[in-house]
């Protein structure tokens, strides 16, 4: 199995009233909240556990892109990425990109441009991954008309996979982006692309873009184990009727883990985060959640309680959880916690009876200060990885960054100190 290190970036201060003055931590969240001093110091502790990740021996660490919020103050991935390569360079890790939402780029040339760059400084360990990009992001602060969504995000998706691998010079007439020369440089290191993973919270169009195009496809939720289930069987249901093969590397989890030295432990470091993550960050209006328009009548329906269920709620709804407790997170496994044994025995379940052959790791949650964070990373990189390296060992993993023939990386000079 693989395992990428991953970090939302959340905002820490938000107030211990927040849910009952402020209307929503997304879109209009009131910048009275803001302390961009310590958001300073959050950036910097927050690159520092990446870079710890990387030296612990993650596969991969990753980034994403979200605006106008506190729950992920990434608002540029690309930003974080570059720092990222040159701090991390001569290690194993790779680069995830898990995004750029490609609806929000005009033109999304910029994305292709920016993402040849990243692969190109690290040396070809640059993985891409497009998400849709959330409501709140694409129809909310960026202001793009929710039924165009889909349909920038497959026209700007074909222009950049075109730009990488063409080697002419063309011209783009599409309905949203129209150029007259589309020639970058440079192209990506890895030939003929960087690897390609979909990010997705459920929609049916998202699973089969993913299945037709033959890349692995990555479920995004938090809202636990029996939802996560029941959306990857209806994916590999798709993918069995598609005809393509179960290889578990076309399947990847992004899951909160939190590990320590027993059960009790994790639950005494970590509760308190949890709750802050799930009662303050999550705390969307419910009309910026799902623009009209956004998600098809399809999709909609499979996530919809059905007609006399006991419950009126969407299963994918952050309502429940702000009343939870820790024993309800553990137990719905809505977080993987607990001792090395216990985590790992619940990953390696998982990872068997689902085919999850890619996790992504969300192991700073909320305001967890970084000494935590540091902690639950060593934990788990000495104490549960090592014994996973099994499973599935026997699949080759055609979605991961290969080494380049021929090619040899820069030495990068360790940071030196200038005197006068």
């Amino acid at each position: 199995m693989k395992f990428t290190y991953f970090h939302l970036m959340p905002y820490d201060g938000l107030p211990e009233d927040f849910t009952e003055k402020h209307r929503s931590v997304w879109v209009d969240i009131d910048p009275g909240l803001m302390d961009v001093q310590r958001i300073h110091h959050l950036y910097n502790d927050y690159l520092d556990e990446l870079e710890y990740a990387a030296r612990m021996g993650f596969d991969a660490v990753g980034v994403n892109e979200h605006h106008s919020n506190a729950y992920g103050l990434m608002c540029s991935p690309n930003m974080m990425a570059a720092t990222l390569a040159r701090r991390t360079a001569g290690m194993d890790a790779k680069l995830l990109v898990m995004g750029d939402a490609v609806p929000l780029y005009n033109p999304p040339i910029r994305i292709a441009e920016e993402l040849a760059m990243l692969d190109v400084i690290s040396g070809g360990r640059l993985i891409t991954g497009f998400p849709l990009g959330s409501s709140q992001d694409t129809n909310y602060a960026y202001g793009i008309p929710p039924g165009t969504v889909r349909s920038r995000y497959y026209e700007g998706f074909e222009l950049i996979l075109k730009a990488w691998q063409s080697q002419e010079v063309f011209a783009h007439n599409g309905r949203f982006t129209k150029l007259r020369y589309v020639n970058p440089w440079p192209k990506p290191l890895q030939k003929p692309h960087p690897p390609i993973w979909v990010p997705g919270s459920g929609s049916l169009e998202t699973m089969d873009f993913a299945i037709r195009r033959e890349f692995p496809f990555f479920f995004l939720s938090y809202f636990g184990t029996e939802f996560s289930s029941a959306m990857l069987r209806r994916f590999w249901e798709r993918a069995e009727a598609a005809g393509v093969d179960d290889n578990p590397y076309r399947v990847g989890m992004f899951q909160p883990v939190l590990v320590a030295d027993t059960d009790e432990e994790a639950e005494r470091l970590y509760a308190d985060h949890v709750k802050y993550f799930y009662r303050r960050c999550t705390h969307t209006y419910p009309g910026f959640a799902e623009a009209p328009g956004y998600k098809s009548v399809r999709s909609l329906k499979e996530v919809l309680p059905p007609p006399g269920a006991k419950s009126a709620s969407r299963p994918d709804s952050f309502r429940a959880a702000r009343e939870y407790e820790w024993d309800d997170f553990v137990r719905l496994g809505i977080v993987i916690a607990g001792s090395p044994d216990t985590v790992r025995e619940k990953l390696e379940h998982l990872s068997t009876t689902q085919r999850i052959g890619n996790w992504i790791a969300l192991m700073h949650i909320g305001d967890m200060p970084r000494e935590k964070a540091m902690h639950n990373i060593e934990l788990f990189a000495t104490k549960v990885k090592p014994r996973l390296s099994h499973v599935f060992a026997d699949y080759e993993h055609k979605w991961w960054p290969q080494p380049i023939e021929g090619f040899t990386p820069a030495s990068v000079a360790p940071v030196q100190e200038f005197t006068r």
